[in-house]
């Protein structure tokens, strides 16, 4: 069954409760959703993580990166990129680009920051440019989502963003929530559309 990967790293938990909300738009959207996380990133060179991680979604794999109809990528702000385990990650998927596998598969990013002005734009920027060297498709929240107009939070027109405040443990607000599940509706559509096509 086609599915949709919500592949995100957090470490507060706004990046999760943002994928959770993601899956949930992708689920009304009449598709399967897969959360996976990546594992963090050691500053010794020897350490290394367990296989499963002690709370929250399992780690991805290549396979499921590989075999997704669609992607959500999620990722905190740090210092308006990427954070570095989800860099590392995406690092280590030159197989899947050499091989062609993404090529015309949807794609999308969401964010998380402590502050209104932290990055939230650049961070979702960083994580489309890998996305764009794998082939894939970029969808971002078109102003029909009328919420993009109001919010005084999160949001952008890139994807969805949460503002998690300075000491990372405001919840996501309502217009927060109403786009990241109008994200996962929106990738599902595209996922399902795209897949529907007759061959070329």
């Amino acid at each position: 069954m086609p599915y949709c990967l919500i592949l995100y790293y957090s470490r507060y938990g706004g990046t999760a409760e943002m994928a959770r909300l993601i899956a949930r738009g992708v689920e009304e959207g009449g598709l399967e959703a897969r959360l996976r996380s990546v594992p963090a990133v050691s500053a010794v060179c020897e350490a290394v993580e367990d296989t499963v991680p002690p709370s929250g979604a399992p780690y991805a794999t290549a396979d499921d990166l590989r075999h997704c109809a669609g992607l959500a990528l999620g990722s905190p702000t740090r210092f308006g990129n990427m954070a570095a385990p989800m860099k590392y990650f995406l690092d280590g998927a030159s197989g899947l680009w050499l091989s062609g596998a993404l090529i015309g598969k949807p794609a999308a990013v969401f964010t998380s920051t402590a502050s209104l002005h932290g990055g939230q734009e650049t961070t979702l920027l960083s994580m489309m440019l890998p996305l764009l060297h794998q082939g894939m498709l970029l969808l971002g929240l078109p102003y029909s989502e009328s919420r993009l107009l109001t919010t005084t939070t999160g949001g952008t027109p890139y994807g969805p963003s949460h503002l998690a405040g300075p000491n990372s443990d405001r919840p996501l607000s309502e217009d927060e929530q109403a786009l990241c599940k109008a994200l996962g509706r929106r990738l599902a559509d595209t996922a399902r559309r795209l897949q529907d096509r007759p061959a070329q």
